[in-house]
């Protein structure tokens, strides 16, 4: 039986590459959608304290409209690699990547932007692991 004609519910039984593909893709689908929509309601934390000042000088308008704009950008990211995890998992990568400046130039947040660094690693892990499983053989 060749792999194209195992179903999917079987394969991540038993895959575990297919495993750590699902486990990435769902992690990096489901967070950034909710650290978008939490710059809206902002329940986790006062998201405008994290953006650097010399970031801040650069865009129009308030911290916190930057921040809201930066929800929209997570929540679409978020559904790129739901839909697109190749590419998605590239935009989270370099989303993080700006995260990370942003952090380093604040540098209040050095512990954070580590962490962000290890979620970008795993977010282009998770780029690399849709490659080896295309969409016609994950449906």
């Amino acid at each position: 039986m060749s792999v194209s004609t195992i179903r999917p519910v079987d394969r991540l039984k038993a895959d575990p590459k297919y495993q750590a593909f699902w486990l990435l893709r769902i992690g990096f689908t489901v967070a950034p959608i909710l650290f978008g929509l939490d710059k809206f309601v902002e329940v986790l934390t006062d998201w405008d304290r994290y953006l650097a000042p010399s970031i801040n000088d650069l865009v129009p308008g308030t911290a916190h409209q930057a921040m809201l704009a930066v929800g929209v950008i997570e929540i679409v990211a978020g559904v790129a690699v739901a839909l697109l995890p190749r590419f998605g998992g590239y935009l989270v990568a370099a989303w993080l990547g700006g995260i990370i400046v942003n952090l380093l130039l604040l540098g209040d947040f050095y512990d954070v932007a580590l962490r962000d660094f290890g979620l970008l690693l795993g977010a282009l892990a998770l780029a690399r692991l849709a490659t080896a499983f295309p969409a016609r053989a994950r449906t």
